[in-house]
């Protein structure tokens, strides 16, 4: 279906879609007039990512602070959609209306108990976007090279190639689904390119794809003083069906926070309003009693199953959710000494739900397929041969503060070390996570990772989450196997 130059893709109610629309010469911003609509781009909004920007929010502003940053979430969707509507109106001012007040809200908040974050009132505006134009444009393929010597994560990541010609083929794919009478289905999209994302050109054939890992991602830390032991809890595959769209580590107190679903393992209570207490007074999926959480986007099946919930096809994510074929959760320890334990509730997220918008600083996605595991792809999704499953591995940061188990931002206090596993000053080496997963998917473009609606299913958004509820007697074991150079369970 075809409207005001906007092909749309409507499956059981679940929207999803690409504009076309000419940027250069808008006269209002996020209007989309009738004659600019014929030229050949998908757009995205793109907008100033004010969580990441948070520093100190004292505890009376918590909840004010959540609500928030869940406002924000969800004015960008509904301007989102409103866009690919094809009504031409103007989105962008009304979004920065919205967002100016809501910004304003949590600056109030937060200044009732500690320095006002004016800075913050900078970032209402938002722009369109060219989908040639997201994360990690100009920058190094992930093909290339993404490690020199140990697999350190984020460090060795940054600077991903995102799809150049990306543009014209969205436009062919949706072209060719409005001729084909597809759009009121979506069952295709995988083979032709799904109408709001994934892109044809977000795959690459594993095979293609040079070897660029030195390590695989569970290889032990050489060298000399390196602590070379592995500490692994085994926590199952969420055969429970332990799913929900909350974020409690970035959105606490609201329900939907994540505007994607959250595939879980360990911790049975963990949704949006566990707090520490109801964590430890909770039962486990792991069979040593670590009640840990650790949580990461469900993968889907694109076959253009739109189930109507929050998180699913009403957040524009579509498709059977995918279970893990398997799920290994591993510590290890550094290059250049001992590790410290972690203290219990620290909260740890890994990756960038908005990296396709906010760039490459904080994404650290890795895909892979089994037996290829020297090829990590950051900003691709990986077309496996017959046999072989899907592998994604999030390989948390490994330095802390020594202070804080949580930060504003949740990434200020704790970082990566550098690739000869020192950590920055002021900073103490930790037993480092590092989860992995995979999946049987079927053969082809036929999977995509949940996301934020205008983050379009891209692969470098991909992301894991951990809060440590090991008691402490589990993590002290944990330490002393890794420091004693042993692999543990």
């Amino acid at each position: 279906m075809l409207i005001g130059g906007t092909a749309l893709l409507l499956g059981g109610g679940g929207l999803a879609a690409y504009a076309t629309t000419a940027l250069a010469g808008n006269s209002t911003p996020g209007a989309m007039s009738g004659h600019q609509q014929h030229t050949a781009s998908a757009i995205t909004i793109s907008c100033p990512d004010v969580g990441e920007r948070l520093r100190t929010v004292p505890r009376s502003a918590q909840l004010s602070v959540s609500k928030g940053l869940s406002s924000l979430d969800k004015q960008v969707h509904d301007a989102y959609h409103k866009m690919m509507g094809g009504s031409g109106a103007d989105v962008l001012n009304p979004l920065k209306a919205q967002r100016q007040k809501t910004i304003k809200m949590m600056v109030s908040a937060i200044a009732k108990n500690t320095k006002r974050p004016s800075y913050l009132l900078k970032m209402s505006g938002c722009t369109t976007k060219p989908v040639d134009e997201g994360a990690g444009a100009g920058g190094n393929d992930s093909t290339k090279s993404v490690q020199d010597g140990w697999y350190q994560g984020q460090n060795q990541t940054q600077g991903a190639d995102q799809n150049q010609d990306q543009n014209q083929q969205d436009q062919q794919d949706q072209q060719g689904q409005d001729q084909q009478g597809q759009d009121q289905q979506g069952q295709q999209g995988g083979q032709q390119g799904q109408a709001g994302g994934p892109s044809p050109d977000d795959f690459v054939d594993i095979n293609n794809v040079q070897p660029n890992a030195d390590a695989p991602p569970f290889a032990a830390p050489q060298g000399g003083n390196a602590s070379t032991g592995t500490f692994t809890t085994e926590c199952g595959r969420n055969e429970d069906g332990h799913f929900n769209s909350d974020n409690v580590i970035v959105t606490p107190g609201v329900s939907n926070g994540a505007h994607h679903t959250h595939d879980y393992v360990g911790n049975k209570a963990t949704d949006a309003f566990a707090n520490d207490n109801k964590l430890a007074a909770s039962d486990t999926t792991c069979d040593n009693g670590d009640q840990s959480t650790h949580y990461w986007p469900v993968l889907r099946k694109l076959d253009g199953n739109a189930e109507q919930k929050p998180g699913a096809a009403q957040d524009a994510n579509v498709g059977t959710t995918l279970t893990p074929a398997t799920v290994t959760l591993t510590f290890r320890g550094s290059q250049v000494g001992q590790v410290e334990a972690m203290p219990r509730f620290m909260k740890i997220i890994t990756g960038d739900a908005k990296a396709f918008t906010n760039g490459t600083k904080n994404a650290n996605a890795s895909w892979s397929c089994t037996g290829f595991e020297d090829r990590q792809l950051k900003d691709k999704y990986p077309l496996c041969p017959q046999g072989s499953q899907v592998v994604r591995t999030f390989a948390f940061q490994n330095c802390w503060n020594g202070r804080d188990i949580d930060s504003g931002n949740h990434r200020d206090h704790v970082t990566f070390s550098d690739q000869n596993g020192a950590c920055p000053q002021g900073f103490k080496a930790i037993p480092q996570l590092v989860q992995r997963i995979t999946y049987d998917v079927p053969q082809g473009q036929s999977f995509a990772v949940d996301s934020f609606p205008e983050q379009l299913h891209k692969p470098v958004t991909d992301h894991g989450d951990f809060i440590n509820v090991m008691p402490d007697q589990l993590m002290s074991k944990a330490v002393d196997c890794i420091n004693g150079g042993r692999n543990c369970t």
